[in-house]
């Protein structure tokens, strides 16, 4: 009898299968019973508002937080917008249990939060909150590169209810919002200033602060003001990553009416460290000791971990508006400087002046080049030399005016001239109010900080504070520029070398029949001890390549339909065989032979078998893989031609 096998895959001849791929199986499912039961009720359906997307601990990670109506048990549920059917999310949708408390009574119901862990990048996500029957409307986010350069947009006190036209603040700031996201869509971090509402525990300030449903598509990285500092709210709305809310990092240590705290995490290439700078009196069990000596810790611990150090908070200690002279600012300026410019601190971004700055640098409490001249576009901070911003209103609530000058001195707690420019304090090389709303924007590039404050209004409402403005639309239109200025680092006295290093194609893991895909004829069976037929030939080769980075394991199996001709059939069981190298490579390992059904009443090739294999680890490569066939059936088999096909798999993880 003749016998021909063909090899054959489920598709073309050249087979792919891409990191993460398995095998495709059919999968049986039987329902036992009249049907399937739908979730029980919850005993009361709440009421889900307040959402908002925050920071993680690095760019892996979200946060999001809310308002319930109920005490009930909710999840945060997280897809790749392109999983989404329908708006409907899959069955396989990542959950994480959220966790909250009662809020306090001036706010009512309960608060939640949960953090997104394993983003991947450059991925666009949807997320809802709640339970199964009572979700949220779905929001979106999107990753980018986890590496190299990015940008981040920076507000200053948004202040919401502040002018006492709720509105009319709530306009300004949405369109503050507005105006920057379209002019940076791509910005990956919103960094708050503080004072996001006018009093603390006034739910309606935060409606109206968190209605710019942007604040539900990039992270806002929450800062307390001393607005914020009066209860629980700020608590309530913002969970933050690697928080320490202990007694000193809480206004004057007292811990029952008052929110905040100070944390920190890693975005990409800077390490963000932010203050509660409403505790600072050290006799009141908090204070600055406390804060240095955890921004110490923080950089000791995590500072090798970033290319940038950028410290946030709220009070400005040096700005041109009244705040700078306020007692409490003024013992900041004493407690701070020395140690951000021993720790190597880049930038220091601030609020709560509602006029906008740029420090010349700053080394130790002292302006660290006496000949660096205003408004520089280039700065070259040397050793210990940090800058200082100070962000204008972003919503237009209340602006402060600067003021002038005083015979106080020049360094360290001093209020005194710039001997180059008499107009401003002698700490500002850039001091700017309009009455007109403005956000910070910072370039985070491998060599260099870049800041810009741009315009984000004109007098024209919604602009609720804005007399006396004096802003020209003509000149100065939305978007322009009121400064900018370049931070180079410094490299010490050594030389630093940079390289970009692309991320490598993902690689490819496949395998093809090696050279023409021909019929493997076995040939005529010959007779053997008058009981059985016996045939023998070799697959064709298979070649398998493995390009990807991952190294991750692989196999190659195959297995055998049973032999036709016609009516008249036998088992695929009767085939054997025992695979080889032809060619090393790639990890392979041969696979182990297996013995005809007619030798050992066994299921020979009629089962899947490996032909080669790769364990985790192995080298990238190719390897070719062989095997020799033999086949045994009994000499009951009817003469005649018979057929089979040999399909092959491939898995890797």
């Amino acid at each position: 009898m003749n016998l021909r096998t063909p090899t054959q895959a489920s598709g073309p001849v050249r087979r792919r299968v891409a990191t993460g791929a398995t095998a495709a199986f059919l999968g049986l499912a039987v329902a036992i019973g009249g049907g399937m039961a739908s979730p029980a009720a919850a005993d009361e359906t709440a009421s889900l508002t307040g959402i908002i997307l925050g920071v993680g601990a690095n760019e892996t990670q979200r946060t999001v937080t809310w308002y319930s109506s109920a005490d009930t048990a909710q999840k945060l549920q997280v897809a790749p917008t392109a999983e989404l059917v329908n708006g409907e999310f899959p069955a396989g949708a990542d959950t994480f249990d959220a966790i909250g408390g009662a809020n306090i009574a001036t706010s009512g119901g309960f608060n939640r939060h949960a953090t997104i862990t394993g983003l991947k990048e450059h991925t666009a996500y949807s997320y809802r909150v709640g339970t199964e029957g009572n979700w949220s409307t779905a929001y979106s986010f999107k990753t980018q590169d986890f590496e190299g350069d990015y940008d981040f947009l920076f507000y200053g006190d948004p202040q919401i209810g502040s002018s006492g036209d709720l509105a009319q603040d709530q306009a300004g700031w949405q369109d503050t919002v507005d105006v920057s996201l379209k002019a940076n869509p791509d910005a990956e971090l919103l960094v708050s200033g503080g004072d996001q509402v006018e009093s603390a525990n006034n739910e309606s300030q935060w409606n109206s602060f968190l209605a710019p449903d942007q604040l539900r598509q990039y992270p806002w990285a929450a800062t307390i003001g001393n607005h914020d500092v009066g209860g629980k709210a700020y608590e309530q709305h913002f969970s933050t990553p690697n928080t320490d809310n202990s007694a000193l990092y809480y206004k004057d240590g007292a811990t029952s009416t008052t929110s905040g705290g100070d944390y920190w995490y890693i975005y990409k290439d800077v390490l963000f460290i932010d203050l509660n700078s409403n505790s600072y009196d050290e006799a009141k069990g908090g204070g600055d000791a406390a804060h240095t000596a955890y921004v110490t810790d923080v950089i000791n611990k995590h500072g090798n971990e970033a290319k940038w150090k950028v410290l946030v908070y709220h009070h400005a200690i040096y700005s041109p508006a009244s705040h700078a002279k306020d007692s409490d600012n003024k013992k900041r300026r004493v407690d701070f400087p020395t140690t951000f410019s021993k720790l190597g601190v880049d930038m220091v971004l601030q609020g709560h002046d509602h006029s906008y700055s740029r420090s010349y640098l700053i080394k130790n409490g002292e302006k660290a080049n006496p000949d660096e001249k205003p408004g520089a576009a280039d700065v070259y901070p040397g050793p210990g030399g940090v800058v200082y911003v100070t962000a204008n209103s972003a919503s237009g609530s209340k602006y402060y005016d600067i003021t002038t000058p005083d015979n106080s001195g020049t360094s360290g707690a001093g209020n005194g001239a710039d001997p180059l420019n008499p107009k401003n304090y002698w700490y500002n090389s850039v001091q700017n109010q309009e009455h007109v709303r403005s956000y910070v924007k910072v370039q985070v590039r491998n060599d260099k900080l870049v800041v810009e404050n741009l315009r984000s209004s004109t007098c024209a409402a919604p602009n609720s504070d804005a007399a006396p403005c004096n802003n020209t639309p003509a000149d100065q239109p939305v978007g322009s520029l009121v400064d900018k200025v370049t931070v180079h680092p410094y490299n010490g006295d050594s030389q630093s070398l940079q390289v970009n290093v692309p991320n490598a194609a993902p690689g490819e893991f496949g395998w093809t029949i090696d050279g023409y895909n021909g019929l493997v004829d076995l040939g005529t069976a010959q007779e053997r001890n008058g009981d059985h037929f016996e045939a023998s030939g070799k697959i064709n080769p298979i070649l398998v390549s493995d390009s990807r980075r991952s190294l991750a394991p692989w196999s190659v199996s195959a297995n055998v339909s049973d032999f036709k001709d016609a009516d008249k059939t036998f088992s695929g069981s009767y085939l054997g065989w025992a695979p080889h190298l032809l060619d090393g490579g790639a990890g392979a390992i041969a696979g182990e032979p297996v013995a005809s059904g007619y030798d050992d009443q066994g299921k020979g090739l009629s089962v899947s078998r490996g032909l080669g294999s790769a364990e985790q680890g192995h080298p990238r490569g190719s390897a070719k893989l062989g095997a020799d066939l033999g086949l045994k059936i009994p000499d009951s088999v009817e003469k005649g031609g018979y057929r089979a096909t040999l399909t092959i798999t491939a898995l890797s993880s």
